[in-house]
């Protein structure tokens, strides 16, 4: 016998080393598929169960620790808005942020006679605006009313305490979300002194569990919270602010077009038996903005009267404007913000007006809400959330911006860079403008020009600062509208001019004697 045929194996040895080496093959098989079978039902678990109800959350809780227990993505997301961020024109410094009235002098002459002039610093994230607000010198040293905490505190329950209180009733009274007994407290609160609105805030019980017999302690105040935007029971974004319910339902009324906003524009061809109400005929896209509009506008927070949103003739600056012109005060007086300490020249202060800018914009138009570029969403793990970290666009482009805009990160930045640049440049013309016209109307008052007889100048003054300021207290740069901001900008520098030339007319005419004035005035 030779010796190949000595050291072949067997056929029935061979016959069982591929048996066993099919088998162990196939039961590789068999639990891979198995457990991509887990792993898919897993996954689809998640995405059918998005939270998990641990404790309870109601109308009264203003803790988001509370909240946290339930939806610990978006807690997590949220906290991270005390993270220090930079971009050309924003982000959030970990420390107090820098004084723009330090930085830009022409701000400070601009609001002189006003809490402004005194300290106006950059933003920083949304868990520090009530901190931040606290903190300023325009309320530690200046008098502010209750209705600044309306955009900076979680305040609503605190609104429901005041008013059920104000009926002789408690907490344990309220009927839901109770919107008359918030509307009441919304009101008394609004023109009272900060101080007292804010001991006010720290009485009502924020929903964080204390010890026995006691339901829940006196918590501490906090910012805007998930009790703002979220109803607790369903997680529908709402809006919870009268200020917006009344003004967006005064801009429904109006008949100044505004056709980003469907459901207006469906509500007003109907048969308009009930006011315009966000919570039940907005939809859902238009959420991701109103939540965010109940604050970021333009509204009249001072003590004079109840909190308000200029919309009744729409949300262009010259239409607010023509607003705040046709406004009295309660006890019969014009509208006006503040008397320039200068000038004399009463004045209109814009606050934030971001939802009035984006709504002149192509973002608007094309169905783009707040939420979709602030807190776009993103996948963890099978759920699919919105972003809770709230900041600029500009630090997360790749889910911001490409979802729409298929380019690259360097161009899409370019892009936004370049509108930012042309707008600050423009709006430091317009503040240089500004300064000169103040300079001029100074000395025409210094050569003995009256109150009446600068009359004209003084409205002009008004009309350019108001322009100025409303792109300037505007946190996007002009990026929410480029060519709306421009064309803002030019008119403020214009009417800036128009009055430096006014004033610089009646100097002249004072110098020489008071002969006839210029144009036969």
């Amino acid at each position: 016998m030779s010796t190949h045929e000595n050291n072949t194996p067997p056929a029935r040895t061979l016959g069982m080393k591929w048996f066993l080496g099919i088998a162990i093959v196939s039961g590789l098989v068999m639990f891979g598929i198995a457990m991509l079978v887990m792993s898919i039902f897993t996954r689809k678990s998640e995405s059918r169960n998005v939270y998990t109800r641990l404790v309870e959350v109601t109308e009264h809780t203003t803790d988001p620790v509370q909240w946290s227990k339930n939806w610990p993505r978006q807690y997590d997301a949220y906290m991270r808005t005390v993270d220090e961020t930079h971009t050309r024109y924003g982000g959030s410094e970990g420390a107090i942020p820098e004084s723009r009235i330090e930085r830009d002098p022409w701000l400070r002459r601009m609001f002189l006679g006003y809490a402004f002039s005194v300290d106006f610093r950059d933003r920083r994230g949304h868990a520090f605006m009530l901190y931040d607000q606290t903190h300023s010198k325009r309320v530690t040293e200046m008098a502010q009313p209750g209705a600044c905490l309306h955009c900076h505190a979680s305040v609503v329950p605190t609104w429901r305490r005041v008013g059920l209180e104000a009926e002789g009733k408690t907490l344990a009274d309220a009927d839901g979300f109770d919107w008359p007994a918030v509307t009441k407290g919304f009101e008394r609160m609004s023109t009272i002194p900060y101080g007292e609105a804010f001991a006010m805030m720290e009485k009502t019980p924020d929903g964080t569990p204390a010890g026995k017999g006691t339901e829940h302690q006196l918590g501490d105040a906090h910012p805007v919270s998930c009790v703002d935007c979220h109803d607790p029971e369903t997680m529908s974004l709402r809006v919870t602010r009268p200020g917006f319910a009344r003004g967006i339902r005064a801009l429904a009324e109006s008949a100044d077009p505004v056709p980003h906003l469907p459901s207006v524009e469906r509500w007003r061809q109907g048969k308009r038996e009930k006011p315009y109400d966000p919570n039940v005929d907005a939809t859902r896209q238009e959420m991701r903005t109103f939540a965010c509009a109940q604050c970021h506008v333009e509204y009249y927070c001072g003590p004079k009267t109840t909190l308000f949103f200029p919309w009744d003739r729409g949300l262009k600056v010259e239409q607010i404007e023509k607003t705040l012109e046709n406004t009295t005060f309660p006890d019969g007086s014009a509208f006006v913000d503040f008397v320039h300490a200068e000038t004399g020249a009463p004045i209109f202060k814009a606050q934030h007006p971001e939802f009035e800018m984006w709504s002149q914009g192509i973002h608007a138009r094309s169905g783009v809400s707040c939420a979709d570029c602030h807190m776009p969403y993103k996948r963890e793990g099978a759920t699919k959330v919105s972003d809770h970290w709230v900041r600029s666009p500009l630090l997360n482009i790749s889910r911001s911006c490409q979802t729409c805009h298929p380019y690259p990160e360097d161009e899409l930045l370019a892009r936004v860079t370049a509108i930012q640049d042309r707008s600050h440049a423009l709006m430091g013309r317009a503040g240089v403008a500004v300064d000169e016209m103040l300079s001029a109307i100074v000395e025409a008052k210094q050569a003995g020009a009256t109150g009446a007889e600068l009359q004209a100048a003084l409205e002009l003054q008004r009309k350019a600062q108001w322009r100025l300021d409303f792109v300037n207290a505007e946190n996007s740069m002009g990026f929410h509208a480029p060519q709306e901001a421009a064309r803002i900008l030019g008119e403020s520098i214009d009417y800036s001019r128009q009055a430096q030339l006014k004033a610089a007319e009646i100097e002249a005419w004072l110098k020489q004697g008071r002969g006839v004035k210029a144009d036969g005035e």
